[in-house]
């Protein structure tokens, strides 16, 4: 027997959400590491991570089970070293039973270092999931590989 609610049936970051005619959801291009390159040409690429831009789409999918009202749905994004980097909120109104809401948003966010970071998923003030993203740093130094001369 139910007694609560609501409940997450799917939280993913995806490269986009298509939202066909008849309602259906399909997630394009599941993702969970994003690599961010540095190039650099003559000197060396900086050894830190600089400052980077990533986006893609994030889609929380809940149900409402018994519950039945409105309720805040918040995300909260934690970098590797465990700082708040953003927070966004949205009301949500749920029917009950298998009714819910699907969160379908366009994230777009500064990363400083590389690393894991942490989407939480909040509903009504509980923590629902938390989803990772690994942002990795790769620095690329054109013009340091040397090829062998045609004879």
């Amino acid at each position: 027997m139910d007694t609560g609610g609501p409940y997450l049936n799917a939280a993913l970051l995806c490269e986009r959400v298509l939202v066909e005619r008849d309602g259906v959801i399909t997630a394009v291009r599941l993702i969970d590491r994003v690599t961010v390159m540095a190039l650099s040409s003559g000197a060396p690429a900086p050894e830190l991570l600089p400052p980077s831009s990533v986006s893609f789409h994030l889609l929380v999918i809940m149900r409402s089970g018994v519950f039945k009202g409105t309720a805040p749905i918040r995300l909260v994004i934690y970098s590797p070293s465990e700082k708040e980097i953003g927070q966004s909120s949205t009301d949500a109104f749920f029917e009950g039973d298998d009714r819910g809401v699907n969160l379908i948003s366009p994230l777009q966010f500064q990363v400083a270092e590389d690393g894991l970071y942490w989407i939480s998923v909040y509903c009504a003030e509980e923590l629902k999931t938390r989803i990772p993203l690994r942002v990795i740093y790769q620095r690329v130094n054109q013009g340091s590989m040397s090829w062998p001369q045609g004879q």
